[in-house]
């Protein structure tokens, strides 16, 4: 039978509630026939009726009503089809694929599966562990081009598990050595179908055809389920269309994404109610984010190395931040064999340092009893934000999937202050990291990809951070968004004096952090520079020093900022602070 027919509601998976949910953290909501959800200051509007056929301006009047209730800043839709004036806020065209749950395995499959059942077992659970972690690291690493929103859906994978009431599950496939070699994640909550949300498989435990033994292990639990149907999501890229293809997969609704930001005749009119709105936002705990503007921006923190007529690039990163600077990597990349970093950034390589992390040295102090119940208690509030029950019905309650105590009692100072910042900027918004965009885009490109430092260099740099300055950072919690504020503005102008100026009690700005690695770095990344047509990221705090010993290297080193506002700001700098002008 034709899904449609059913004449149940739930059409696409967008439909499900708890997947819904979870993933985005969205509220849900209806206005006649369309299913909206919002949080913050975003609205997501689902196109796909849930009973009876779209209609342009049964969606424009709906969409019209949720923008009057919700007055967002940022607008999202999905949907079958649009009316015309979203013509130019289409950014993704695709296909729904759908396979009947009584599908047989097509018949060049059935040894492949009947192999693979052999030497693999199937399990089916709601626990993401580890290796579930180090799975999607290493699935998103050699990923290729996707889009962020759906390579998101990997990263919330464990929280939206955990908060789903028991309709997500994994189905894993497991070698004899107890490895996972491929996971899926379904949605069970529709009636009539499942939905296979996301999946990946392992190069590293590769196994033939794991993936295949658990779509025919997803279909055989799905007819036990009473499903008619599995709703297998978008094309998304040859690669995946093609293997659902291979099974036999339907397209199904067309699929149109679009965004935009309403202008004023497409917001609420009501004065009195956008100034309510205002300040019911303005101290809204999550709902304030330090920066609402996550557009791609141009690289800025980024210096010329020049000996002779052999020209490199240096740049200052930010292991955490809140833009993408994709477009600036690609240009420079264009001109350079080589991209060097500080250390590894692969999957495995964060696994171990992760790893090492969480396992505090026999015989010292856990910081939970260097810290006071007030301390540890203003720490949890300022990384996860307002909880309880009254947080959650206000809508204030964030969705963090970190344990602020059990780190104190339990990992190294160094983990433990990365851990709670980093979780503290997501909650913020900040989502990116400027060393791993470089290194994804660096490999993507074909690059040689360089390592300075290996695993126990870094984790003997790390260690080596006070104790002091960490408990200090974190008595100073309260500190913490203007802070990030100021490096914000700091580094997307190219402005490394003003971010050090900001930053100087952050607990990496040691000279044994700093000043001995800069050493390392000069006689690491000076064989490169010297070559040419390299790049080279550091942390931008690295910069302050190795400009000046590049330049007794004999290198010429100038500020190149890509945009055209980070250079006009760079010659102010230059105008207006004639006691921070350094000839290198």
């Amino acid at each position: 039978m034709a899904p449609e027919a059913s004449g149940h509601a739930q059409r696409v998976p967008e439909h499900s509630l708890p997947l819904m949910q979870a993933m985005s953290g969205g509220r849900p909501f209806t206005i006649g026939e369309y299913l909206f959800f919002s949080a913050d200051d975003w609205l997501m509007a689902i196109a796909y009726p849930l009973h009876g056929k779209y209609a342009h301006s049964d969606f424009s009047n709906a969409l019209a009503s949720a923008q009057k209730r919700v007055a967002p800043v940022y607008c999202y839709a999905i949907g079958p089809d649009f009316p015309a004036e979203f013509n130019d806020r289409i950014i993704e065209r695709d296909r729904y694929y759908i396979l009947a749950a009584d599908a047989p395995i097509p018949k060049k499959l059935v040894n492949p599966v009947r192999k693979a059942a052999q030497i693999l077992e199937v399990r089916e659970s709601m626990a993401f562990t580890p290796a579930h972690r180090r799975l999607w690291a290493e699935f998103l690493e050699n990923r290729g081009r996707m889009p962020d929103r759906v390579a998101g859906l990997y990263t919330r994978a464990p929280t939206a598990l955990a908060e789903a009431g028991g309709s997500l599950r994994l189905l894993d496939a497991i070698d004899p050595a107890g490895n996972i070699t491929a996971s899926l994640l379904l949605d069970y909550a529709p009636e009539m179908f499942v939905s296979y949300v996301i999946g990946a498989h392992s190069r590293k435990f590769y196994a033939p055809h794991a993936a295949d033994l658990l779509f025919a292990a997803m279909l055989a639990n799905a007819r036990k389920a009473g499903k008619r149907f599995i709703h297998l999501g978008l094309g998304v890229n040859d690669g995946i269309l093609r293997f659902k293809r291979k099974w036999g997969a339907k397209a199904y609704y067309p699929y149109l994404y679009a965004q935009w930001q309403p202008t004023a005749a497409d917001s609420e009119d009501n004065v009195i109610h956008a100034l309510a709105t205002a300040f019911l936002r303005s101290d809204a705990g999550s709902g304030q984010k330090i920066i609402e503007d996550h557009s791609p921006k141009p690289f800025a923190m980024l210096w010329e190395a020049r000996k002779k007529d052999r020209v490199s690039w240096i740049g200052g990163t930010a292991h955490f931040f809140c833009h993408s600077f994709e477009a600036s990597f690609r240009k420079l990349f264009r001109n350079v064999d080589h991209v060097i970093f500080e250390g590894p950034l692969d999957a495995e390589f964060m696994a171990q340092v992760d790893s090492a992390g969480k396992s505090r040295e026999v015989g010292t102090p856990a910081l939970d009893e260097l810290l006071s119940e007030t301390e540890i208690l203003r720490l949890e509030k300022t990384v996860m934000g307002p909880r309880g029950r009254l947080a959650a019905s206000l809508g204030m309650q964030a969705r963090v999937n970190i344990d602020v105590r059990w780190l104190l009692a339990n990992a190294r100072p160094w983990c433990a202050f990365f851990t709670c910042w980093t979780s503290f900027l997501e909650r913020q918004g900040w989502h990116e990291s400027v060393d791993m965009e470089a290194w994804r885009i660096a490999r993507e490109v074909g690059k040689n990809v360089v390592g300075m430092e290996s695993l126990e260099e870094q984790l003997e740099s790390l260690g080596s951070l006070p104790v002091e300055r960490v408990l200090r950072f974190f008595r100073n919690c309260n500190a913490w968004k203007a802070h990030a504020r100021r490096n914000h503005h700091a580094y997307l102008a190219g402005d490394l004096e003003g971010m050090m100026g900001s930053s100087a009690e952050f607990p990496t700005r040691t000279e044994h952090v700093i000043g001995r690695r800069d050493q390392r770095f000069r006689e690491r990344m000076r064989p490169y520079l010297e070559a040419g047509r390299s790049a080279v990221f550091v942390g931008s705090a690295h910069m302050v020093n190795l400009r000046h010993m590049l330049a007794e290297d004999g290198f010429s080193i100038r500020q190149v900022p890509f945009g055209i506002w980070p250079k006009l700001h760079y010659h102010w700098r230059r105008l207006t602070r004639p006691d921070e002008r350094v000839t290198w």
